[in-house]
């Protein structure tokens, strides 16, 4: 069995409820935006910056990487999603909106959610036993949409 299987049914088993599968088809892209932003917002060393980067662009590459060990068509989602997020952090810098303190806030409504799903499930957040389980969330989010496309992960 292929590791993204495995990870993929392991993180399926704490999110059989309805009403926190639905908090977190809301809340774990909801969540990765932020945390792209977060990372965007801290301040960077003057040869990074350079490049116009910032600690967001740093460390999307190993990543995104991680996404395409897994799984080809999951790291080419994530990507997109990722693309997606930068844009969405460009159109807050636009607006004007502190990208920081959006995403802080966000981030903790979201956590928030997250945890009041799993309380409802009855089963905690896999992050617990291990934390790459943070980055199989939006692995197993995308698998969702990829599987309604007809599309194999």
């Amino acid at each position: 069995m292929r590791q993204i299987d495995v990870l993929l049914r392991e993180y399926g088993e704490s999110h059989t409820n309805k009403t926190n599968i639905l908090i977190h088809a809301i809340a774990v892209p909801t969540i990765y935006f932020v945390t792209i932003g977060l990372l965007w917002s801290i301040p960077v060393p003057d040869f990074i910056d350079y490049f116009g980067a910032t600690w967001a662009h740093v460390l999307i590459i190993p990543t995104l990487y991680y996404y395409f060990k897994l799984s080809g068509p999951i790291g080419a989602a994530m990507t997109l999603l990722s693309i997606v997020v930068f844009l969405g952090i460009k159109v807050l810098v636009v607006l004007n909106i502190s990208v920081w303190q959006f995403c802080l806030a966000l981030f903790v409504v979201m956590w928030i959610l997250q945890f009041i799903g799993h309380h409802i499930e009855g089963k905690k957040p896999s992050f617990f036993k291990d934390l790459q389980f943070l980055l199989v969330g939006p692995a197993w989010w995308w698998v969702h949409w990829l599987k309604r496309m007809n599309i194999s992960y």
